[in-house]
């Protein structure tokens, strides 16, 4: 049997801060919360690592998660890969839902 996957629960990245990466997704993108899990040790392997972990809703029940990891070293892009590459692409239902969108994003002072 061929695993087949039929959409998408949720894709996950590391933020510097949770409550800062939830302001951005609900305020700006108008996300929900939907959930929020935080933990001294991960689930699957044991290890400690402390650890915020937030979901943020879209209209198809998937969602965009963020780990918040802050006993970890500073992160940053990987240097071999260019920075247009490195992204997060989101639908919208209409290109006039998209310039609103880019409209409250440059008047929040986001590039």
């Amino acid at each position: 049997m061929n695993l087949k996957p039929t959409g998408l629960d949720h894709v996950a990245y590391r933020c510097k801060d949770a409550r800062e990466t939830a302001e951005f997704y609900t305020k700006l993108l108008a996300m929900p919360l939907v959930a929020a899990v935080t933990d001294s040790h991960v689930p699957s392997t044991k290890e400690y690592c402390p650890h915020i972990h937030v979901f943020f809703g879209m209209a198809d029940g998937s969602c965009v998660a963020f780990f918040e990891t802050p006993e970890e070293k500073p992160m940053g892009r990987d240097p071999n890969t260019p920075d247009w590459v490195q992204h997060l692409a989101l639908q919208v239902e209409s290109r006039e839902a998209l310039l609103a969108a880019k409209d409250r994003l440059e008047q929040a002072g986001v590039k």
